[in-house]
């Protein structure tokens, strides 16, 4: 396979992973429609922040470690699942009053809290690990050099494909809520829309299996 062929393949994948409704994509999403762009970006860059991490582990061979052992993912998936439901019940509990301040007194989760939120979505979802640790080898070509290197190299250009048509959909999301989140009887139901999402996600993660 010649080099512009590897290229287009490799990144043709990494497009169609990151448009595909995955639970990170949902995640910002919800974000977006809840708090406004700077939430969605700053959420959109702490999931990939997070999934930068996943990237150095599974470059380094501990993703295997979740991938092999039952009581580590059973850890990290339960940890997820709770936290992903703790986001969702507090977004239900205030429905409604996030929109209503993010419009009157300035955003309920600031950026740097969409932010860090993101990164503990990615990092406590041992799915994401498992999965650069199934995606990314089948790139690897071993006359190119050190296997380890080259994992890194290309999750690095996953999330950076990740963090572009996030971003992108992020400001599409918005343009299409702007108007939505001027309404109070509206902004309940992004509220509910968002911590519904998250407690969906959260069980989703929560029943889900290694395989």
């Amino acid at each position: 396979m010649s080099d512009s062929t590897f290229w287009l393949v490799f990144f043709s994948a990494a497009l169609a992973l990151n448009l595909s409704p995955g639970p990170d994509l949902l995640y910002v999403l919800s974000r977006t429609l809840a708090g406004g762009w700077r939430v969605g970006v700053a959420s959109a860059c702490g999931v990939c922040s997070g999934a930068l991490v996943h990237v150095a582990f599974a470059a380094l061979g501990i993703s295997a470690i979740l991938a092999t052992s039952a009581l580590a993912f059973t850890v990290v998936k339960y940890l997820g699942a709770a936290y992903l439901l703790y986001l969702g019940i507090q977004a239900l509990r205030s429905a409604g009053e996030g929109t209503r301040r993010t419009l009157e007194a300035g955003p309920r989760t600031t950026p740097w809290q969409a932010y860090r939120q993101g990164v503990l979505v990615d990092i406590l979802n041992p799915k994401a690990a498992i999965f650069f640790m199934a995606f990314l080898p089948q790139f690897v070509r071993p006359e190119h050099g050190a296997v380890a290197t080259q994992l890194l190299i290309l999750g690095v250009l996953v999330v950076v494909v990740a963090i572009i048509v996030e971003c992108l959909l992020v400001l599409l999301a918005n343009r299409a809520s702007a108007a939505l989140r001027r309404s109070r009887r509206l902004s309940l139901w992004l509220d509910r829309l968002l911590g519904s999402i998250l407690v969906g996600l959260g069980i989703r993660l929560g029943l889900s299996e290694r395989g």
